[in-house]
């Protein structure tokens, strides 16, 4: 690709050089011989995406947008008592997060811990976001905030600093960890140390 644009910008400044010569004739053709070099690197980059499937990795054209998955949803549950098996995975999700703590990973996502509980990250979003009513990062934030008043009240962890400890618990910046001690326990970290 890079020897394509190379060649491309070399017959465009040869282009230019021979405008202000008496060889006009090779401008008419240098303009057909740019026309085609954007031509076939065009079509190398279809044929390269056809050719590549993985190009497009993750993209799924059978996926159905979250609005009909949660229909769908809802009416399996109307249908067949799965709310069983939801709270059962609500439970298993709950229960990974609090025994291995993966939330203390700062670039922790929904694909990530989607892969760690084994649950598609389509139902992980969908188990999340509608039967447990919150966001991903909120439901992340839970742990990460309560890890980080274990932190503030253990007398052994004393001497650590609210920056030290925001980011054993994988927060990235202290602005979004005060907000986020804020809104769990209605109070900033060294209120509650000091509670």
């Amino acid at each position: 690709m890079t020897v394509f644009f190379l060649i491309a910008h070399c017959i465009v400044l040869f282009k230019s050089v021979i405008r202000y010569t008496d060889y006009n004739v090779l401008l008419n053709s240098s303009n057909v011989i740019i026309g085609l070099i954007a031509l076939i690197i065009s079509c190398w980059f279809v044929l390269k995406a056809l050719n590549n499937p993985d190009l497009f990795k993750g993209v799924d054209s059978n996926m159905l947008l979250i609005n009909e998955v949660v229909i769908s949803t809802e009416k399996e549950l109307l249908e067949t008592p799965k709310s069983a098996e939801i709270a059962l995975q609500i439970e298993l999700v709950k229960k990974y997060v609090l025994e291995n703590e993966p939330f203390l990973e700062p670039s922790l996502t929904i694909q990530d811990l989607a892969k760690q509980v084994n649950i598609p990250v389509r139902d992980l979003s969908v188990l999340i976001n509608h039967h447990m009513n919150q966001h991903f990062f909120d439901f992340i934030n839970e742990y990460r905030i309560q890890k980080a008043m274990q932190i503030l009240k253990s007398p052994s962890k004393s001497k650590l600093t609210v920056l030290e400890i925001l980011y054993e618990v994988g927060f990235n910046s202290k602005s979004s960890f005060n907000t986020a001690f804020k809104k769990y326990t209605n109070q900033t970290p060294t209120e509650f140390r000091n509670s």
